[in-house]
């Protein structure tokens, strides 16, 4: 009995023995390689001299044996401003970019993390900046993964104080702003056309004075977030509300004037505080406001007026009306907001402040839920006057007696659960975030605008016909 416990005792200790001599022991022949998650690590465009996101590879060793590689560096060293971990060693400019005797046991692996903040390359379009992490066996074997960036100078700006009236004119050079925009109550801040700004996270134009954005058809203001990669390789970051803060218009700013301009993905689109209403406070021409992770368009007590402008996709309702004047015509507002089934709806109207009067003609009003417009009255005292007319919404027909207050509306079947107001729009393709507000041929939006209040031209500055069509865009036979 004894003898035979020793005996298997020992034939134990010689099978781990074993098994521990097999993951332990490491091969020189050039057979034996490496396999890697990707030959290529691909950091999208990203901002000079702006720190870009982190990306990581793995390093398998599926060989059969353990290999040891003698370096694993960056083949230009600290030239091409890749920053690189291996296996949690950094290889900086200490480590002369390079790191040594890194071990992959057998069926092992281990992880790369892969960041760039790229040079200047003083050139005015996005310019290609690669590298080589090199791994470099016992064998002699060298084994390479590539590094792909396209870098893109520009121009920062932090904490931004505008006293006077300027003018911000950079159709080809990006400006990426950290800390946002204030703008002084005695200075108008143009924005020309065919100019981009970039807003980090923590950023938004603040006005105290006023705003004026002069985008043309052609060649629109952007105002968007300053992430120029991806997600996931499908999204775009720019598709991710919440990116940047938005445009807050101050108790003292008036006479602002936003024509030809898209803003999206952000927080709040626009905020407009409480005003004289006697004084006309912004004006939005062939305007986009889209995926916000809070509201499009929030007005308190104001005197604002919107005309071919789409909002749509918003966390919180793509318009609020919080009293005031506000005037809207030939308007897309679609609450398809894909992120959070506890959104809000389209159009809310209250009466937090008299509402003096809210005008809504030839306007598309849609969404998800059977009921997108909201009329809130708190205080059956409070003054809240409002019109619809030549509209296309979505919400339960209204009774007789309200009827004054509805001219011609078309009111959306609700009973249509399937598509809901997804069909009157182009591209709705929740799964990738690609939307397109244009309308569909089989809208019934189309013809039913009133000819004699209609405007001219459309969002994209295309002029309506005869029989214009209900919202921002008249549709256009292919």
């Amino acid at each position: 009995m004894k003898v035979q416990y020793l005996l298997l005792t020992v034939g134990m200790a010689l099978g781990i023995m074993a098994s521990c001599s097999d993951d332990d022991s490491f091969s020189s022949s050039p057979s034996r390689l490496l396999t890697f998650s990707a030959d290529t690590v691909k950091l999208d465009t990203v901002f000079s001299n702006v720190p870009s996101t982190t990306r990581s590879l793995w390093v398998f060793n599926h060989s059969g044996d353990g290999l040891r590689c003698q370096s694993v560096r960056l083949a230009r060293g600290g030239n091409s401003g890749f920053r690189v971990n291996v296996d949690g060693v950094y290889l900086g400019e200490e480590q002369n970019y390079e790191t040594r005797d890194v071990e992959v046991r057998n069926k092992d692996s281990i992880r790369v993390f892969v960041e760039l903040t790229s040079p200047i390359n003083h050139q005015q379009a996005p310019q290609a900046n690669e590298d080589d992490l090199v791994f470099t066996l016992e064998s002699g074997v060298e084994q390479r993964v590539n590094l792909k960036a396209y870098a893109w100078d520009a121009t920062l700006w932090k904490n931004v104080n505008i006293g006077k009236d300027s003018t911000i004119d950079s159709p080809e050079r990006p400006i990426v702003i950290y800390g946002g925009i204030t703008l002084d109550s005695a200075a108008t801040l143009t924005i020309a056309a065919g100019t981009t700004l970039y807003f980090h996270n923590d950023a938004g134009i603040n006005v105290y004075g006023r705003l004026k954005c002069n985008g043309t058809a052609e060649r629109n203001v952007v105002l968007r977030g300053d992430r120029i990669d991806r997600m996931f390789d499908y999204l775009p970051y720019d598709f991710v509300p919440g990116q940047w803060q938005g445009v807050r218009f101050y108790q003292s700013s008036k006479q602002n004037e936003l024509e030809f301009t898209d803003i999206h993905s952000t927080y709040h689109g626009v905020v407009v505080d409480s005003a004289n209403v006697s004084e006309q406070k912004l004006t939005l021409r062939n305007v986009t406001i889209h995926n916000c992770q809070g509201y499009g368009m929030v007005t308190n007590n104001a005197r604002v007026n919107l005309y071919n402008t789409q909002i749509t996709n918003t966390l919180n309702d793509c318009v609020l009306v919080n009293g005031g004047d506000v005037t809207m015509n030939n308007c897309t507002l679609a609450q398809f907001y894909p992120f959070d089934s506890n959104r809000g709806v389209a159009l809310r109207f209250t009466s937090k402040h008299p509402l003096q009067r809210l005008k809504v003609d030839n306007t598309l009003i849609t969404g998800y839920a059977d009921d997108q417009l909201m009329g809130e009255r708190t205080d059956s005292t409070a003054i809240f006057n409002f019109d619809f007319a030549h509209s296309l919404i979505r919400t339960p027909k209204v009774e007789t007696a309200d009827s004054v207050h509805f001219v011609n509306v078309v009111f959306e079947d609700i009973k249509d659960t399937v598509s809901s107001g997804e069909k009157h729009f182009v591209r709705m393709d929740t799964k990738n975030l690609r939307y397109d507000f244009r309308l569909d041929s089989i809208s019934s939006a189309i013809n039913k605008a009133d000819a004699a209040t209609a405007q001219p031209i459309d969002r994209d500055g295309r002029t309506r016909d005869e029989r214009p069509d209900i919202g921002a865009y008249e549709y256009i036979k292919p």
